[in-house]
């Protein structure tokens, strides 16, 4: 069995074992949820609702009306308390709209169907997917309509369905994969259905081998879609590896998936690319992995987008003891939190609480010029050199090694035996000339 990969790369202690064989279980939300207007790449989206207002779960309550945007829609029933900012887990402010929760769960009424999904067109699936809000949500967010319509449509010859779920601790895309196996198939199928000269490949981490298994199983007779078996390491399930590893084709920071020929989208966003057009049901909810060694119950919640962090950490049993750090996301590319009161977002994979903050307890001292941190990077840069030259403001020195090529995954902060902040400084410096290039 060929077992695919890319270079460079780590193996963190992945932590699986502590919610991978919970099934996913069902959230209720409480009372008062937020609906971010910005929880996708792109312009934020429009209310159209007022303070006062109704909702029904299900109804459109924002919308996207720039070319990158994405509509949103509300989890529940009840009545607009307000649209106010609200702290996001990066620790910004966002306009949301805060809706309160009545407990009825009265749906809008499903869009009739007058046709079976094989006899759609591409610009049909395409607007079922924009109208229903889909974008990444392997935490990048992008609008799935706006990536199913590339300008070399017709040049299209893969479709890379990211099942890698490299992150450590991280398992609600394998219990996807089990749960809802036949869900995610037909969701790769309509896909392919938009791009009909490609073939489908469902890539998964060779630490799960009985959800590759199963998906080989269902899939056998399907002449257009193939199982690929990737080597565990860390970060596989990044854009660019997952390519690699897939199709051995690069691409860099300034090309997108589509210029090699790729459509790439994770578990989640195939199960509601699959969810918008067979049931004509909208993005209001997705599987986040409560876990870590603060957590009395870790588990995997179907949880209603808005819902506050901190009734997942109430529904996983509470805390065992103060966790020191809690991270939204993963623990290499998530974001230290300093707050639960903040809402499930469309990219909300994950909440991680530890009872050490490992990362504070760790002096950095002087680079000892190991290599290491070189040795590991998927992107072939010089991670110490670049950290230097972030940290002396030298933009032009740092584009000149090609700084910008850094994807972020912190494999050489984790690497590193000096404890150096290098992704930090990387990823500061990329930030800054990237606003430059925008104000441009």
């Amino acid at each position: 069995m060929s077992v695919l990969t890319f270079k460079g790369g780590v193996h963190p202690f992945d932590g699986k074992a502590m919610s991978k064989d919970t099934p996913i279980e069902e959230l209720k939300p409480g009372k008062e949820l937020a609906f971010m207007l910005s929880q996708h790449i792109g312009a934020p989206a429009v209310p159209l609702v007022a303070k006062g207002d109704r909702v029904l779960m299900g109804q459109k309550i924002a919308e996207g009306q720039a070319f990158i945007s994405a509509n949103i829609h509300s989890s529940v029933s009840g009545t607009v308390k307000s649209i106010e900012p609200r702290i996001t887990a990066t620790g910004m402010k966002v306009n949301a709209i805060i809706v309160e929760n009545d407990g009825m769960y009265e749906a809008v009424e499903a869009e009739p169907q007058t046709k079976r999904i094989d006899e759609l067109k591409p610009d049909e699936i395409r607007a079922l997917v924009k109208e229903a809000g889909v974008v990444g949500m392997g935490g990048a967010g992008f609008p799935t309509h706006v990536k199913l319509s590339p300008k070399n449509e017709g040049d299209i010859d893969t479709i890379i369905v990211n099942a890698a779920e490299c992150e450590p601790y991280l398992t609600s895309d394998y219990r996807r994969i089990l749960e809802e196996t036949d869900k995610l198939i037909n969701g790769l199928k309509v896909v392919l259905q938009v791009f009909p000269k490609a073939t489908g490949h469902i890539a998964v981490e060779d630490n799960k081998p009985d959800a590759i298994r199963l998906l080989k199983e269902k899939t056998q007779k399907e002449a257009r879609i193939v199982v690929d078996t990737l080597k565990t390491k860390y970060p596989q399930g990044g854009e660019r590896c997952l390519i690699y590893a897939v199709t051995k084709r690069k691409i860099n920071s300034s090309m997108l998936p589509a210029d090699v020929n790729c459509v790439v989208n994770n578990i989640d966003t195939v199960y509601a690319i699959y969810d918008a057009v067979e049931n004509r049901r909208p993005l209001t909810e997705r599987i986040v992995t409560v876990t870590g060694d603060a957590i009395n119950n870790p588990q995997n919640f179907r949880v209603p987008i808005g819902t506050n962090l901190a009734e997942l950490v109430d529904a996983a049993g509470g805390f065992k003891s103060e966790p020191e750090k809690l991270i939204s996301g993963g623990p290499m590319m998530g974001i230290a939190l300093y707050d639960l009161n903040i809402p499930v977002t469309k990219g909300t994979s994950a909440l991680l609480c530890f009872t050490r903050d490992e990362v504070r307890e760790n002096e950095p001292s002087n680079c000892i010029n190991c290599g290491r941190c070189v040795s590991v990077c998927p992107g072939r840069i010089m991670p110490a050199r670049l950290s230097v030259l972030a940290e002396h403001g030298d933009k032009e020195g740092f584009q000149a090694l090609n700084g910008m090529e850094c994807c972020e995954c912190g494999c050489c902060s984790y690497i590193c035996p000096a404890k150096r902040n290098l992704t930090q400084a990387i990823k500061s410096m990329r930030k800054e000339i990237l606003a430059d290039r925008r104000k441009k």
